[in-house]
């Protein structure tokens, strides 16, 4: 009996280890050739912003993929939010199971690579004379190395390696109601500033004797929504030149910078000209309502800004007609401006297969052609990633026909492309490591945390920032400084809690199936 038991007990062990730890993959070589008898089923995780066009553009891309090789079959699902994919991947690193090619972000990648050989280093792939960037056996007119944006090649760069591509690009827009703005007797700089945002934002917060305010005749009106608060004090710090991390992951966010934002945001918040999606809701359906003058959103979120918005999310019967202008966020210093640079990229997942990889890789790269680049990147203000597609006849036609109609060509989405295509030079990311999306959530915390109280009647002083610092180091396990493992070293950094909380579930959920089978298992010896 006893034997049994110990028997039954490792078998228990080992399936708890597999489902726990991350099986050690071999280190990926490019094969010489892909082996085209055999047949290769990629999978691949997309992000589609619940626009229809964007999901018919990723079926043609695999179904003109596939054609061009028919023995490799990729199978996409559908996510309408990033954090999802991220919970999924880690949840399916944690079984072995990780897609083949995912949209994603490089601070996620940086958490996916805490497994040894998880995420596949390109450098190779990139210079391979065959099946590298613009390589001679590649059966499409893919871009080479040097037609990427190297600025935003760069941000796929983690510890000295490449580990994605960029897919597309978007950065942060201010998305203006210009009529407004000008009623209350203001005349629109040609470079907008914090303190003009802010002032402005006062202003139109003052009613007649009906409670209703003069600017709109409503009786609601939040002059100023910040979709992410999390991007709003990461590109508040950059534009101060103040701490946030440093590029090794030690966290800089508690600080007297971040003190005052917070101060300066909780008296906007109090006097209600100032709220955040997370409050009140999406920015664009009170900017389209006449209800908000200042709209912070991505450039990705576009088609849902201005009167004749091609997404919408408020009845007809509540839009009103105003002149938008959309502008790069407001700065702190006109002199040094700083906008932060986001986008998905596309990273590969290793598998046994060398092959499978390779595989992988040629549809990643098929997804930096022309025809799909320019076709995601006019689905929204994105905006194509290679200066191949830029750069072609096509792309230049469609920016110079901005409000043609408001489909195709709505000049608002148009303007917000041209925000980042006028700036790249201006933008920045915050350095990805392993915990590095922790620290971002903890960021915008602090904002939403300082808004709530302000807005609950709490004097947000010092003391007040005190105990949320605490709180939100807590919260996002930051209470000690985070070290790196982009390197493949040691860290002394929790995995963040969302992620700590899906693999707990997945090894508890194994402790109690042996728990359960050991126990019937002697329940049955002793009967």
């Amino acid at each position: 009996m006893n034997k049994r038991i110990l028997l039954f007990a490792a078998f228990a062990l080992l399936l708890l280890t597999g489902c726990h730890g991350k099986k050690s993959l071999p280190e990926f070589n490019v094969p010489e050739e892909l082996d085209e008898s055999k047949t290769y089923e990629i999978s691949f995780w997309a992000k589609n912003d619940t626009n229809k066009t964007q999901t018919e553009i990723y079926q043609k891309a695999i179904e003109d993929f596939e054609k061009l090789y028919p023995n490799i079959h990729v199978n996409v699902r559908m996510y309408s939010d990033y954090g999802k994919i991220y919970n999924d991947v880690i949840t399916n690193i944690s079984t072995g199971t990780p897609p083949n090619v995912c949209i994603t972000y490089p601070d996620h990648i940086a958490t996916y690579m805490t497994g040894t050989n998880v995420v596949v280093p390109l450098d190779e792939l990139f210079d391979d004379e065959r099946y590298g960037l613009g390589g001679s056996a590649l059966k499409f007119d893919g871009p080479t190395r040097d037609e990427i944006k190297d600025k935003f090649l760069k941000e796929c760069m983690l510890g000295g390696h490449y580990y994605a591509v960029p897919y597309v690009r978007s950065t942060e827009a201010l998305y203006m109601n210009k009529d407004m703005i000008e009623e209350l007797g203001y005349e629109i700089p040609d470079e907008i500033t914090w303190d003009f945002v802010w002032e402005v934002s006062e202003t139109a917060m003052a009613t007649d004797s009906d409670g209703n305010f003069k600017i709109n005749g409503q009786k609601v009106m939040i002059p100023f929504i910040y979709k992410s608060t999390d991007n709003m004090m990461i590109q508040m710090l950059r534009q101060l030149n103040a701490g946030y991390c440093t590029p090794e992951g030690e966290v800089l966010l508690f600080n007297d910078d971040t003190r005052e934002i917070l101060k300066k945001v909780a008296k906007h918040a109090e006097d209600r000209s100032f709220s955040t999606f997370k409050i009140s809701s999406y920015p664009g359906n009170f900017l389209n309502a006449g209800q908000c003058i200042f709209a912070i959103d991505s450039t990705a979120g576009a088609t849902w800004m201005g009167a004749k918005a091609v997404h919408a999310d408020i009845p007809e019967d509540q839009f009103v007609d105003f002149e938008i202008l959309v502008r790069p966020i407001p700065q702190y210093d006109s002199a040094n401006q700083q906008m932060i640079s986001q986008g998905p990229s596309l990273c590969i997942f290793n598998k046994e297969d060398p092959d499978e990889v390779l595989a992988s890789w040629l549809f990643a790269q098929f997804m930096l052609t022309n025809e799909v680049q320019i076709a995601y990147s006019s689905t929204e203000g994105y905006l194509p990633v290679t200066d191949k597609a830029l750069n072609s006849p096509e792309y230049q036609d469609y920016l110079a026909r901005a409000g043609e109609d408001n489909d195709y060509y709505y000049k608002v989405k148009i303007d917000a492309a041209r925000v980042l295509l006028d700036n790249i030079d201006k933008t920045f990311t915050a350095p990805p490591f392993n915990g590095s999306t922790s620290l971002r959530n903890a960021a915008g915390e602090l904002i939403e945390g300082a808004a709530k109280a302000a807005r609950r009647g709490k004097t947000v002083d010092d003391a007040y920032i005190d105990g949320l610092f605490e709180d939100t180091k807590a919260l996002y396990r930051l209470d000690r400084n985070i070290v790196s493992t982009i390197d493949g070293k040691r860290t002394d950094s929790p995995l963040p809690t969302a992620s700590v909380a899906l693999i707990s579930i997945l090894v508890g959920t194994w402790v109690l199936i042996g728990a359960y089978f050991l126990y019937k298992t002697i329940k049955n010896q002793k009967s």
